[in-house]
């Protein structure tokens, strides 16, 4: 009964247009609603906007508690999974999981689009597994996946000034001089990932850490 679900199972992935373990899961993290949307905290979200309008794919509701987009980066190219969960960002490992686990993706090839304090703002870099920081988002997703070692596109966001809390900037919208710049940043944020899926995280990091403005 276990190889018949097993091939069963294959079968469906197959109809869908899905290679198994050869997708690239990509989560883009934020908070619900139109309150948060425009926030620093969303950033992640925001350049998933951007990955899904350069495949021309459009966000469904998924069972996972998600919305879900699929496509091919380019013709022939490889298939990406963009995701966004419906929940807060504390909350964000379960709905990785069950993705990861409803489209057997691996760990090490889930990347996840976050935004980072201890970055400067109009800056991306790339890494793959280490500690969360503080940022509870990946401290949920480490936890529920069971592994930290999944990919991370960093989208800089800056200290905030003077004594103003971490968490009420993450929360405020990006101010006037950083919305100038916040096109090319999200644009910088959406190749990094096309960079991952298709040259490896080694080649991604040489071509965007080296980069000035």
């Amino acid at each position: 009964m276990v190889f018949w679900r097993r091939r069963r199972r294959a079968n469906e992935t197959q109809e869908r247009g899905e290679a198994m373990g050869d997708a690239w899961l990509v989560v883009g993290l934020g908070n619900p609603g139109p309150k948060y949307e425009t926030t620093r905290h969303n950033v992640g979200q925001m350049a998933l906007d951007v990955l899904a309008e350069r495949i021309g794919a459009r966000f469904a509701a998924h069972k996972t508690n998600t919305r879900v987009a699929e496509g091919l980066l380019r013709p022939g190219g490889p298939k990406v999974i963009l995701a966004k969960s419906n929940g807060y960002m504390n909350t964000s490992g379960g709905p990785v999981s069950a993705l990861a686990k409803y489209f057997d993706v691996a760990a090490d090839r889930v990347i996840v689009l976050h935004d980072e304090l201890d970055l400067p703002f109009d800056s991306v870099k790339l890494k793959q597994g280490g500690g969360h920081g503080g940022h509870n988002g990946l401290r949920d997703i480490a936890k529920a996946l069971g592994t930290p070692e999944f990919l991370r596109v960093r989208i800089g966001i800056g200290r905030p000034p003077g004594r103003q809390d971490p968490a009420d900037f993450v929360l405020k919208p990006f101010g006037a001089g950083e919305r100038a710049a916040l096109g090319v940043l999200l644009e910088d944020a959406a190749d990094a990932v096309d960079s991952l899926a298709t040259e490896g995280l080694t080649a991604a990091q040489q071509r965007f850490h080296g980069r000035s403005r």
